[in-house]
Order: structure tokens, then C-alpha cells, then sequence
């Protein structure tokens, strides 16, 4: 079922996306030891892949149901991807974000159309406001990772890069809220050669590393991470498609993000923000086990602040 789904939802998408480049780099092949391709989503529009379950989730309305609009709350990249693609398909977009948020992201949302609510930069204060809208406006909410629609339009990505290399023996993805990893399962176990996916975490956000580990859905007290991304946590939706179809989740140091995260920047060439930089980090990480193996891993943004770069701030 989850194939002929995929394979309908990235028809049903193509026409709003971008099927996004995938690069190499034979100086990080050597710093990691193994064979290294790049799903470049970066390049997606609005900079992010989540322009894919937004899009699908969207096109699944009812006439009805768009009239009205949609609601979600984000703290940046799906609040983007939401307002984005609300304006490509005519729809009103209302977003709630948190007041933390990037000033880059905030600025982007609004010149795709999305009308911002801030809210205290808590998930129930984000949770709450949220319904809020959904009473007054009549709005449809879509969340950010825990929606099959969202999930299966993620998935795209590694449709897409697996397509491209079929033959992968991992694919390396960051976790926040589950969307990415639970739809790049899904890709790897009906488009792949036994491929396996392998989650990259910081130990500052590490419930979904906990959650794989207990069975079961896990929080966090603190969310003091570069990876801002990331501060979302599992549902009850993608969670289970991550327990059946994830390997494992390697936590990582604020200081290797920056470390993978100024990789990809130099060798590379591409714009990465902290949460991307996330999946290589956790390969390098762990690059003796991984030695001489053919990997993808997903860069999955490049929506960053150039002013505030972490590997500058000790300049």
C-alpha cells in the first residue's frame, strides 16, 4: 500500500517541487572513508524538504476544507513550506511560531503569504494557539511531522535520490519530529536494495534517541540546541514506521554539528543550516563503522541566519 501511495503522492507533487541535486565530494569520501552522495534539499523551494509534505497535505483538502485555510505551528521550515505552498494552491495560510524563531524564517513566511502568530516558545504554548485558530478561523491544522500525508510527501526525497543510486547500503537523515526519517523509511524499504536508515540526533534533543530505545514516545526537558529544527518531538503517527524502519539514531555534540556543518559549507559549497549538518555529523561520528560503505544522507535545509554562522562566533 505505502508504495503505490508514494508513487501517487510524488506524481501528485512535481509540479510544485523541485527534484533537487545530489552531489559528491571526494574530500569528504576521504574524511569519512566511505562513498558519500547528497540529497540536496536545500535546493528545494523555500530551502527545505518539507515543501513536499506541505504541498501533498494541502492537495488532499476538500474544496471545502481550503476555503477556510490551514494552521500549523513550526519554528521555521514547515512554517515556510506550509505558507509557500498555501499560496501556490490559493489557500490561507495561518502559522504559529514561536517568538524565538529566526528572524530569516519569520521574514520568509510572510513573503510567501503566511500570517504569523507567536506564541511563547513552548510546544504546548505552540499546541494551543494552534487550536485556537483551528475554533476561529475554521481552518484545517496540519502538523509539521505527524501527518501520513506530510509523511509520505517527505518520503519523496529518498524516492527521488534512491532512484538515482539504487544500490545504497544507508541513508543518513536528522530526526526532529519524525516526518523526514518515518517517510525516508518507507522510500528505503520499497524503492531500496536492503537499505537501512540511520537517524542523526543532538544529545541536547535526544528523545527520539530514548524512544527507539524504550518503545516508546519520549520528551525532553530542555531544547538547548543549535539544531532548531530538531526541538519537536516524535508522534504517535510516524513513530511506529521509525521503530520498524530505522536502524539507529547516533546523538551528536553541539560541537560536531558546527564541525559537519562547516564541512558542507566548505567542501560542499552549499548553504547547510545546523539541523542538516545533523545526519553527517553522526556519520562522521561513527565513520569506523560505516567505513568503505555507499551512503546517502539528506541535507535537509539550507534556511540559516548568514549572521549569526556558528563556526564565525568564536572569531
Amino acid at each position: 500500500m505505502y508504495k503505490e501511495n508514494l508513487i501517487k503522492v510524488h506524481q501528485r507533487i512535481k509540479p510544485y517541487i523541485h527534484n533537487t541535486p545530489v552531489l559528491s565530494s571526494r574530500l569528504i569520501n576521504e574524511i569519512t572513508g566511505a562513498s558519500l552522495v547528497f540529497k540536496c534539499e536545500n535546493f528545494q523551494k523555500m530551502g527545505a524538504f518539507k515543501m513536499r509534505g506541505a504541498t501533498n497535505a494541502i492537495m488532499q483538502l476538500s474544496d471545502k476544507q481550503r476555503k477556510k485555510g490551514v494552521v500549523t505551528h513550526s519554528s521555521g521550515n514547515f512554517a515556510q513550506a506550509l505558507s509557500l505552498a498555501a499560496q501556490s494552491l490559493g489557500v490561507k495560510a495561518f502559522i504559529v511560531m514561536p517568538s524565538t524563531a529566526p528572524k530569516v524564517k519569520k521574514d520568509a513566511v510572510k513573503s510567501y503569504g503566511g500570517k504569523i502568530i507567536e506564541c511563547e516558545p513552548t510546544l504546548i504554548a505552540r499546541e494551543n494557539t494552534a487550536k485556537k485558530i483551528e475554533q476561529k478561523e475554521g481552518a484545517t491544522f496540519i502538523h509539521p511531522s505527524n501527518d501520513m500525508d506530510v509523511i509520505l510527501g517527505q518520503g519523496t526525497a529518498a524516492k527521488e535520490l534512491l532512484e538515482e543510486h539504487p544500490d545504497l547500503e544507508y541513508i543518513f537523515t536528522p530526526i526532529g519530529g519524525g516526518g523526514l526519517i518515518a517517510g525516508t523509511a518507507l522510500s528505503a524499504r520499497y524503492f531500496g536494495n536492503n537499505c537501512k536508515v540511520i537517524g542523526g540526533e543532538p544529545f541536547e534533543v535526544d528523545d527520539a534517541y530514548r524512544s527507539l530505545k524504550s518503545g516508546y514516545i519520549e520528551s525532553n526537558t530542555s531544547t538547548n540546541t543549535i539544531a532548531d529544527g530538531l526541538k519537536t518531538q516524535l508522534g504517535d503517527i510516524n513513530f511506529p514506521i521509525i521503530l520498524q524502519g530505522v536502524e539507529m539514531i547516533i546523538r551528536v555534540t553541539e560541537n560536531e554539528i558546527v564541525n559537519a556543518m562547516r564541512i558542507i559549507w566548505e567542501r560542499l559549497k552549499i548553504v547547510s543550516e545546523p539541523s542538516s549538518a545533523v545526519a553527517l555529523a553522526a556519520l562522521l561520528k561513527e565513520k569506523e563503522t560505516y567505513k568503505n560503505k555507499t551512503i546517502g544522507v539528506i541535507i535537509s535545509g539550507g534556511n540559516v541566519d548568514v549572521n549569526k554562522l556558528p563556526f564565525n562566533q568564536k572569531n
